[in-house]
């Protein structure tokens, strides 16, 4: 038989149910226990995966000392702030940790965001949209570049207009020396 889901499975022994065979030839034929074809009969679906409790890793114990380093770095200035490489080295030889750079790295990334929030000292995420109306607001900018022209680099000025409600921009690029535009039309 070939190999099939779990829901395929109680869709089958339903099926199969609603036709008359009984419990036992489900069983055989379906070759699983009694229990599950009891599972299968009572509900469409089966019974979620039952999730695992966190295995213990050589890091927990000293998760604490971690999060110390990182709480002590929230006061310190920015450049004496601990890099993961350095909360590694640390562990290493001032607690002789046998942990892998890669679980102190995982474990700082992911514990550094909750630290700096319970602190009050992240930053706020926040999201404003923007709406702009057409043909209401354009975005404008000079600048030079530098341009390749009959064989000769020659600098020039370079208008950019950008119009916000559709982001369509415009660049036309002007000499410098007798102000004229090297593109004809818009």
């Amino acid at each position: 038989m070939p190999q099939m889901s779990k829901v395929e499975l109680y869709a089958a022994i339903r099926r199969d149910h609603r036709a008359g065979m009984k419990m036992r030839e489900l069983e055989r034929k379906y070759n699983v226990s009694w229990r599950t074809v009891k599972k299968a009969v009572d509900s469409v679906w089966p019974e979620p995966r039952k999730k695992l409790p966190p295995r213990p890793t050589a890091l927990d114990p000293y998760k604490p000392v971690i999060d110390e380093m990182l709480r002590t770095d929230l006061d310190a200035p920015r450049k004496q702030r601990h890099t993961i490489t350095r909360i590694f080295h640390r562990l290493v030889e001032e607690h002789s940790a046998d942990v892998s750079y890669q679980m102190v790295r995982r474990y700082v990334s992911d514990r550094k965001p909750e630290i700096l929030a319970a602190s009050g000292k992240a930053p706020v995420e926040a999201f404003v949209p923007q709406s702009h109306l057409p043909g209401h607001e354009a975005e404008v900018d000079f600048g030079d570049v530098t341009v390749r022209l009959a064989g000769e680099l020659v600098t020039c000025y370079l208008f950019s207009l950008r119009l916000s409600y559709s982001g369509k921009a415009v660049h036309r690029p002007v000499d410098r020396t007798i102000g004229v535009s090297y593109v004809s039309a818009w």
